[in-house]
């Protein structure tokens, strides 16, 4: 008896991190990003490096690992409403997470986007943020277009350490 190929679902796949997007009750906070930057504690939101109107995170739900998110404090949905010190800020943000993945996740390039309005795709609309995701060389891989799962070889715990080493090996 031959199995077809590709089977019509994909059978099993590890990733224990995911049990908090599906556990999460359903009147908790759907902002995380003003969740995150409101944190009292970085590490419990993967809050990299805070300035003065912007932060930059780690997304606890990523594309690829090293996933990167930078977010203006202020709640705002369109890039026409930044403050030009905040636009700045998010910039030079998405600058150094390049900076910090090239050294941790040897990143060998980049996409930087933002999804603006629930139709271009993003999750959180009502809140501004830049997406910042590390690409390798080869890292597109069958499962995506045969099963439509990406793997993610590393946890975000361990990511999000490596990344704050980095940034404090590189702050003088």
């Amino acid at each position: 008896m031959s199995e077809s190929f590709p089977k019509p679902i994909l059978e099993s796949l590890w990733s224990p991190w995911r049990v908090e997007y599906f556990q999460r009750p359903l009147d908790a906070p759907r902002d995380f990003l003003l969740q995150a930057a409101n944190a009292e504690n970085d590490a419990e939101q993967f809050v990299v490096t805070r300035r003065k109107s912007t932060f930059l995170m780690l997304n606890r739900y990523p594309y690829t690992v090293g996933h990167m998110m930078a977010v203006p404090y202020r709640k705002l949905s369109g890039m026409e409403d930044l403050a030009d010190t905040e636009a700045l800020e998010l910039w030079k943000l998405c600058l150094h997470a390049q900076d910090l993945l090239r050294t941790v996740v040897k990143a060998q390039g980049f996409n930087v986007g933002v999804n603006l309005g629930t139709a271009a795709g993003a999750g959180c609309a009502e809140h501004l943020h830049f997406h910042i995701v590390p690409r390798w060389d080869g890292d597109s891989n069958f499962m995506p277009v045969i099963s439509g799962t990406r793997i993610l070889p590393d946890a975000l715990e361990r990511v999000y350490n490596a990344l704050l080493e980095a940034q404090a090996e590189k702050t003088p």
